[in-house]
């Protein structure tokens, strides 16, 4: 089954891959490992998903957040390296800035997981790392970086 035929049983499509916003590239491969830049909820020229968790965005929107990370790493992978090509997903590095007391990163991050996993099967399996953050750019609620095994 397709990555678009496995996001299609989701309700979700694949967005075209955002440009980088500064001087650097969206993904960088180094022998047989690709890292993938961080992915911010945007879609097309639209940023969505702005603001603090727990205040002007719930918790349900935070994980809505972290899937469109995820949906716009699968869009550089599809696009830089072929689906075809994973080998599999190691590490992902999950941001996000709230208010204070709010306390529900890891539930909102199994956004960016259970997108990978539920499209990639077991490719999509990883280990990952959250952090809580004061500010990220353009007041982006959420952003994943992530790093995977490919094809020599």
């Amino acid at each position: 089954m397709t990555i678009q035929e496995q996001l299609d049983k989701l309700g979700l499509t694949l967005p075209d891959a955002p440009k980088p916003g500064g001087n650097y590239v969206s993904v960088n491969i180094r022998g047989n490992i690709a890292y993938i830049a961080i992915q911010l909820p945007k879609l097309g020229d639209n940023w969505i998903y702005k603001g603090r968790l727990g205040t002007e965005l719930t918790s349900e929107d935070g994980y809505k957040a972290m899937q469109l990370c995820a949906l716009n790493v699968l869009a550089h992978i599809k696009k830089y390296i072929g689906v075809e090509n994973i080998i599999g997903f190691n590490h992902m590095d999950a941001y996000y800035q709230a208010s204070e007391g709010w306390d529900d990163a890891p539930a909102i991050v199994d956004g960016a997981s259970d997108l990978f996993v539920n499209v990639l099967g077991e490719k999509g399996k990883h280990s990952r790392a959250i952090f809580g953050v004061d500010k990220l750019p353009r007041n982006f609620s959420a952003g994943i970086t992530c790093s995977l095994t490919i094809k020599s």
